[in-house]
């Protein structure tokens, strides 16, 4: 019989570990890519809010796609820098997330739209397939430059945690490079632009170094930024104005030539006749002027009037223009607004209307005590609401600068079951002598949908139960009291305004 040969198999040659980046270039390249995904996270919260509103869900759902990307790109980006080159990964990571990023805004403008009227279930689809690809592939970055730096086990821990530091500061400066120097300097498509074509070059410029990107994948990877580039320049921005807080754009009212409506995000806001101060087009603003004129006692009195919310300033403008003398100041959170509307909207401010840029929780604090006639909140959306002017804590700082028989009048916009506006209805009851409700009955006689505007004073206020522009009736004390019952007193340590609201129905 013949003998059977057998092979003693030896231990495994090891695969050569390719050549590592110096230390710098490995810092800087997670620093960029970790900071562009917070850039990108930052950046969506604008892109979105035209279509789906700047509401609590819509930033959790760009919060949860961005941790998602991150997740994806750690795992997966750690699986193939083990298995295949990793110096020629990382270079087309950075490419391949460049141009992901450039995508960005043509994808949000194309589907956008159809999202206005999907709800949150829209929110999230829109948010997930803008946001997490690009996460995804640039957090793969980090891993892979981890791979390429490990040269001895001994000294892991301090490669990973020297590489974890570049990353976490990357996502630092993107955070707050981004809030402070980007949204205010630039438009948001073109922040995204530039972000896109800053990683594609520093990718470009990785392969050049490293020799890991040869000319044809060099010259594919320029005609791929120059048609994205071309691609993302050519969407149309919705926006006359971009902020931090709003995308604003005018529109011209056919039916009458020197009216002009301005948009905030996806809803109409204010609305402004440049030929007539006096003109009030939305039913709330005439509700709002006739508590103001019921108030005042004799006609054309002068009164001193605090707004929170400038919008287009209508009903400053009705102030100075009706009752000369009096003094309107406004309290405006955003000045790219104030801006437009100086541009478009024909704002003229002078001691009689003056406006103070800021957050009104932290500007009201600097008006005297008892030093308004009226105090009108005007910050609340249809899809949105600051919570923080929800509150009891700032309902009595409104009382602070309200003089004795002060009136707050409140624009509140809900929908049915009404969560808000009961909420925010039983907070004024517990602390005010008299609440009214001014809004259009529906057809159970309870205040109907769209917007209502609440009235408060520390004493008796005219006009209950009577019937106010557009069809409106004005809902005396006892009648707001059982309406508002099983409403929660909102405070600032619970006051989810957000959860309470209901949007606008789809049309």
């Amino acid at each position: 019989m013949a003998a059977v040969a057998h092979r003693t198999r030896g231990p495994a040659t090891p695969v050569a570990p390719a050549p590592s980046f110096a230390p710098a270039i490995a810092a800087a390249t997670v620093f960029m890519a970790s900071g562009a995904v917070l850039v990108l996270e930052i950046l969506a919260v604008r892109l979105l809010a035209p279509y789906v509103g700047l509401t609590m869900e819509t930033t959790t759902s760009i919060i949860g796609a961005a941790l998602a990307g991150i997740a994806l790109g750690a795992a997966f980006g750690g699986w193939l820098a083990d298995h295949t080159d990793p110096r020629r990964l990382v270079v087309g990571l950075l490419i391949v997330g460049g141009l992901l990023s450039l995508l960005t805004v043509p994808v949000v403008r194309w589907l956008g739209p159809g999202a206005r009227d999907g709800g949150q279930l829209s929110a999230l689809g829109i948010t997930l397939l803008s946001l997490v690809p690009s996460a995804a592939v640039l957090s793969a970055v980090s891993p892979t430059m981890a791979r390429l730096q490990l040269r001895d086990l001994r000294a892991s821990g301090t490669v990973v945690g020297r590489l974890s530091a570049w990353a976490t500061a990357g996502a630092l400066v993107g955070t707050f490079g981004t809030g402070f120097v980007l949204v205010p300097l630039l438009p948001v498509s073109t922040a995204v632009l530039a972000i896109g074509v800053v990683l594609v070059l520093a990718g470009l410029l990785l392969g050049g170094y490293t020799r890991a990107l040869g000319r044809a994948g060099a010259a594919g990877a320029i005609a791929a930024t120059i048609a994205f580039a071309l691609l993302a320049a050519t969407r149309d921005s919705p926006c006359d104005a971009e902020s931090t807080y709003h995308c604003a754009r005018v529109e011209v009212d056919a039916a009458r030539p020197t009216g002009r409506a301005l948009v905030l995000d996806d809803l109409h806001n204010s609305y402004v006749d440049l030929a007539d101060p006096t003109h009030l087009e939305y039913p709330y603003t005439k509700w709002i002027a006739q508590a103001i004129d019921a108030t005042a006692g004799a006609p054309r009195r002068p009164r001193d009037v605090v707004f929170v919310g400038g919008g287009g300033f209508t009903l400053p403008r009705w102030l100075t223009a009706t009752r000369p003398g009096s003094h309107a100041h406004v309290l405006e959170v955003d000045q790219k607004l104030v801006d437009l509307d100086r541009r478009r909207l024909g704002l003229q401010t002078s001691p009689a209307l003056r406006v103070t840029v800021g957050d009104a929780r932290t500007t009201l604090r600097t008006e005297p005590d008892a030093s308004a006639d009226v105090v009108v909140g005007d910050a609340f959306g249809g899809l949105s609401v600051p919570w923080h002017l929800t509150t009891r804590e700032w309902i009595e700082d409104v009382r602070r600068v309200l003089r004795p028989g002060g009136v707050y009048a409140l624009n509140v916009i809900d929908f049915g079951p009404h969560g808000l506006l009961r909420a925010e209805t039983a907070t004024l009851l517990g602390l005010f002598a008299d609440v009214q409700l001014v809004a259009v009955p529906g057809e159970d006689g309870l205040p109907g949908d769209g917007n209502a505007v609440l009235l408060a004073s520390d004493r008796p206020l005219p006009g209950n139960g009577g019937t106010d522009a557009g069809g409106a009736f004005t809902y005396p004390r006892a009648d707001v009291v059982a309406y508002a019952r099983g409403g929660e007193q909102l405070r600032d340590d619970y006051a989810p305004a957000d959860q309470l609201l209901t949007p606008p129905p789809s049309s």
